[in-house]
């Protein structure tokens, strides 16, 4: 049997990219935004209401970053106060498409993934109860060098 040499370096140079983009398209307010911004264009004000809990803060650093990764096109109308509206990219609307799919998926199996996070808490307290709810590190481990 021959074993292969895996340049992992290699493997994490290419996959780098890659784990970026997935990062900021799956961040926590992104598809909040995204979501948002499919219905037309939206204003600051009205994603800042529709996207719970986001601060002022993130969300402008979330649509620089979705504008720079060219998911949001930014149009400044020369009103005053100066008017902006942020729009969905073809790019966007492609991905939005698979996070409706992911969406669905989620909605199918929320009550599966409860179900098995509760029988797993189950077997989990189980456990604990069983070993007196004392999770020790192995004996040579803790030992010292003067024993």
């Amino acid at each position: 049997m021959s074993q292969r040499h895996i340049d992992v370096s290699v493997l994490a140079a290419r996959a780098c990219p890659v784990a970026e983009v997935i990062d900021h398209v799956s961040g926590r307010w992104t598809v909040g935004i995204l979501t948002t911004a499919a219905l037309g264009p939206v204003r600051f004000v009205e994603l800042e209401r529709t996207v719970r809990g986001i601060s002022r803060r993130v969300l402008t650093l979330k649509l620089r970053q979705l504008e720079r990764d060219g998911l949001l096109t930014r149009t400044v109308f020369p009103t005053v106060p100066p008017r902006v509206e942020y729009t969905l990219t073809e790019i966007a609307e492609e991905l939005l498409e698979t996070l409706q799919g992911l969406t669905a998926w989620a909605t199918r199996h929320r009550g599966t993934v409860a179900a098995a996070r509760a029988s797993y808490d189950r077997a989990r307290n189980a456990d604990d109860d069983r070993d007196g709810g004392d999770v020790r590190a192995p004996q040579a481990l803790t030992q010292s060098p003067d024993l």
